[in-house]
Parts: C-alpha cells; structure tokens; sequence
C-alpha cells in the first residue's frame, strides 16, 4: 500500500519530528470508517479515511499521526473523502503536498451507514463541500472525485491581522491577501498537481466575501477532478 510505503519518508520531506501544534475543537479531524455491505462483508469491510473540520496548521501533522497509527490495519484503503469549510492556504498546501506523497484518492463527500433492519448496511455519500483554501488539499490527491451533489467553492484568499487600537485597550482586525509572489507560489503549486493555474487567477478575481461554486466544465478545464468515480 502506498501509505505504508512513504509514510517514513514524510516525517523527513514535511519536518514532522518537531513540536506538536496544539489542536482546537473546530480543527479537521481524520477517522478510518467502514465502506462496505456490512451484511456480506461485516468486520472485515475496507475502510477508508474521513476528513471533515477547518484545516489549520495543526492538519498535516494530524494526518501524519493518523496514519502512523492506523498503516498496519489490513483495512485500510487509500482514499480520503473530505468535507471542509476550508482554512490557512499554507497548511492545505501542505496537506495536499502529503496526499500526493502517499498517493490517496480524495473524494470530496461525507460516509454515513445505511442501517438495515438486522444491524448490517451499506454505505450512503450524502453531498460534501470542499471550499477556500480546502481546494488546495483537494489538489494534492493522485486521483479527485467531486460527486453531485457535493460542491467545491473558490474565491480569493485573504487573511486577518490583529493588532492593538491606539488606545492599547481594544484590538483591530485588518484584514490582508496574498501578494503576487505568494500567488505566484499558489499557482506553480497547482500546475505541479496537475491542476490548470487559471483556477488560481479566476479563483484571485472573486471576492473573499463570496464564493464561485465550480461548475462541472470548470472541474474538468481546470483538470481538477470528474464527477466520476
């Protein structure tokens, strides 16, 4: 399994013998979930990993732990469905970085059983989304899947910055964005995954405040994913 083969070689390439960031409750967090009929297959359904919460930069080093703790289950396969509101460019960049490392397919969707009357089931994909700095996550994987009716969103990147008023007693919230070197950065990133570099110059066009949902012929211009498993 690919996993098991450059999971050692992560901890060199993405520096993960350092200090453990401290996560928060809203960070995305990673769990191995059964993707079979239960009813044929019971404890030995494959499994595959669930991604859902905010990335921050907290998020590559809980990958890495993830599977460290979880490569020598038999079960596991290497795909990743993912569910988030997005969150620190840098960290999904990175994040996707370390997809790409280990070769997992992301699809971007929820897992939820479907219990049948005896206790056994299936699995059901309700609709994920994938929006903001998410999508540079999504870009890493080796192989993307984005299924009606899950939903991946652009817009530029911004960030805030806090800084005490004049009087010392409040605080002020500026918010910035990406300076053409970090765009610049952004965009030989997603032409490295094989992702079109117009989805970083329109996605810079749209305004923080919204969000453009990628449309079918988006995802397949910008070679982003299929709709498609």
């Amino acid at each position: 399994m690919s996993l098991r083969i450059l999971l050692v070689g992560l901890a060199v390439v993405f520096g993960l013998d350092g200090a453990v960031t401290r996560a928060v409750a809203q960070d995305m967090a990673f769990e191995m979930v059964p993707f079979g009929d239960s009813g044929k297959c019971g404890s030995r359904c494959p499994e595959v990993i669930s991604a859902v919460g905010e990335i921050t930069s907290a998020t590559p080093r809980a990958f890495y732990n993830f599977v460290s703790s979880n490569i020598r289950d038999p079960r596991l396969r290497s795909i990743v469905f993912i569910h988030s509101p997005g969150g620190s460019v840098a960290a999904s960049m990175r994040l996707g970085s370390m997809f790409r490392k280990t070769g997992v397919a992301a699809v971007v969707a929820r897992v939820a059983r479907l219990e049948g009357s005896t206790g056994s089931g299936g699995v059901a994909l309700p609709g994920g989304r994938c929006f903001s700095a998410c999508v540079y996550a999504l870009m890493g994987a080796k192989k993307r899947i984005v299924p009606p009716p899950s939903l991946v969103g652009i817009h530029r990147m911004s960030f805030e910055e806090h800084e005490r008023d004049i009087t010392g007693l409040g605080e002020v919230t500026r918010k910035t964005y990406g300076t053409p070197d970090f765009v610049a950065q952004l965009a030989n990133y997603a032409s490295a995954m094989g992702v079109s570099r117009d989805l970083i110059y329109t996605a810079e066009k749209i305004s923080p405040e919204n969000i453009h949902i990628v449309t079918p012929a988006e995802l397949r211009r910008w070679r982003l994913g299929s709709q498609k498993f």
